[in-house]
């Protein structure tokens, strides 16, 4: 159910979208507290596997860093910190997240946060056609080309998926 363009609102990941002429087709749902990427997926009928997560995380010694994940997979927290040779990486607590994006957790897009974060992408992602991400708000994903939202976010790519 795609809304029409002047019902798309207009966030901080919206606006750079836009500034940087990035084609991107609006999703709005009824978002649920703690339902994660099943509620989108089973609102928006599209496959879990298209649906990415932005997971804001801290290394040990408190640097944040934002991941992009399939919805069915979890980051495997010890081979990211092995790969950023560090000796942990864990979740930000919630309050740390919004602080540090400027957007709700639940909310959370790649996109246009607050502070510039070093991003961290499944590199799985790149293969799929549209991917639908977080537009900067609970209830509301963009559907767009995975290359596009590299060639913004310039990620380093990583393999730390595993099935949840």
């Amino acid at each position: 159910m795609t809304m029409a363009r002047d019902k798309t609102p207009v966030t901080p990941a919206i606006r750079m979208l836009r500034e940087k002429k990035i084609a991107f087709t609006p999703y709005l749902y009824e978002y649920e507290e703690k339902g994660g990427t099943a509620v989108c997926t089973r609102e928006l009928g599209v496959s879990e596997h298209a649906v990415v997560k932005t997971l804001v995380m801290e290394d040990d010694a408190g640097n944040p860093l934002l991941v992009l994940m399939h919805g069915d997979l979890q980051v495997s927290t010890r081979e990211l910190a092995r790969l950023l040779g560090v000796k942990t990486v864990v979740p930000c607590p919630p309050d740390t997240a919004n602080r540090l994006t400027g957007y709700l957790v639940g909310g959370t897009s790649p996109f246009g946060t607050r502070r510039a974060m070093p991003v961290y992408m499944e590199e799985t992602i790149l293969e799929l056609p549209e991917i639908y991400i977080n537009g900067g708000k609970r209830g509301f994903l963009v559907g767009m080309s995975p290359r596009d939202a590299e060639q913004i976010l310039k990620p380093v790519l990583v393999k730390v998926g595993v099935a949840r």
